[in-house]
Order: C-alpha cells, then structure tokens, then sequence
C-alpha cells in the first residue's frame, strides 16, 4: 500500500508554448522550489534582451550506469531504494540501469507500488491549494517548455488508477540531483530522465523502498 506524507505539486500534459518572456523567465527561476529546497532552478546568467531567445538551461550530465542487481521484479520494472537516492530500471534477470536522484525531503518521504499512468515531454505544473499555502508567491500554473522546474520529461505515478500528484521527473539545475530535496518527487538530470523516458513503457510497475 502506498504510504505518502505529504502531496507534490500537480502537472498535467503539455508542450512547449515558444519563446518565454523576459518576466516570464524572470518568474520561471524563482520555481525551482517545486520538489527541491534551496536549490536555485538556473545558475547565474542574465534574462535574454527582448526580442531574443533566452539561453537554454544546462541539460545535465548522465549519472547512468549499467549494474549487477538482483530483484523479482520483471524487466522494465522501476525500483527506488530512497536511502541510497537511486533509481533501478531492471533491464534483465541480475542486470539493471542505476540512475542517480534526488529524494523527498524529511517529512515528505513515501513508499509502495505503483504504476505509470502517463508520460509527458516538457510538463507544466500546476500546484496544488495546499502547496500554495505554503508558498504563497507561486503561480496557478507554470507552462511547459524549458524552464518548468519539472524539467525535461515527467512520469506521472498512479495507484488504482488516482494520481498519487508524484512524478519522476527532470530538473533544470544540474546540480539538483542526489540529496534529500524534493517533496516526494524523483529528480534525475534532463539527460537521465530523457533516456529513461525512452526506455519506460505506460503502465510499467513502480516499487519505491
């Protein structure tokens, strides 16, 4: 049974929209608190003058490695081992892909079985009333594209079929990945979870321990 301590911010299906604007991008950098703390969405850099493209964040480095892991599980099957902030796609019986990422924070861990529900490139986020009450200053949706601090790709996770409103999902902050961080998100690098996308089908099964 899934076990939750707290509820993310909710996404929902999107694409890129074009070119931000100045006080779009401007807005943009102030969200990378959506499942992370303290860690700042774009380093450095200057909005881009009008009438010219904002410079794209950093895609990250690949953290992905081919490993020996013994599981149960059928191939295609994601396992989170949070203490050890990775992620195990099992690609054959004694063999996985371990992707480094960061974990929910203290207080907003969780864990269980579920499923992917959907997969979207570019997501928007939307967060939800009760994130928001907390951080009053964050918008009613942020758009897809670039600089969404769900970064690149997002695998929506559902239990029964009800959004549980988690994700595995990109950053755009290369540096945001391996800590403690999230609100009960996984965060991998655009460059990880861009090759993870490819490799996870729509309704694979999901262990979170």
């Amino acid at each position: 049974m899934l076990s939750a301590e707290a509820i993310p911010g909710k996404v929902r299906s999107g694409f890129p929209s074009g070119i931000a604007s100045r006080q779009r991008l401007a807005v943009a950098r102030q969200l990378a608190a959506v499942c992370v703390v303290g860690i700042a969405l774009v380093s450095g850099g200057e909005p881009a003058a009008a009438g010219s493209a904002p410079p794209l964040p950093a895609m990250g480095p690949s953290l992905r490695k081919a490993v020996a892991f013994q599981s149960a599980e059928q191939p295609g099957t994601i396992v989170i081992r949070k203490q050890e902030k990775a992620l195990y796609l099992v690609t054959s019986q004694g063999h996985a892909l371990r992707y480094q990422i960061s974990v929910g924070r203290d207080g907003f861990g969780w864990t269980g079985t579920v499923k992917v529900s959907a997969k979207t490139e570019w997501p928007e986020w939307r967060p939800p009333k009760e994130m928001r009450a907390r951080q009053p200053e964050l918008p009613a949706m942020v758009p897809s594209g670039p600089y969404n601090p769900l970064g690149a790709r997002a695998l929506y996770l559902a239990r029964e079929g009800r959004d549980t409103l988690y994700r595995i999902h990109g950053t755009n902050d290369p540096k945001g990945v391996g800590f403690d961080g999230t609100s009960g998100c996984f965060r991998l690098t655009n460059t990880d979870v861009i090759d993870l996308f490819k490799r996870v089908a729509v309704g694979a099964k999901v262990v979170v321990e």
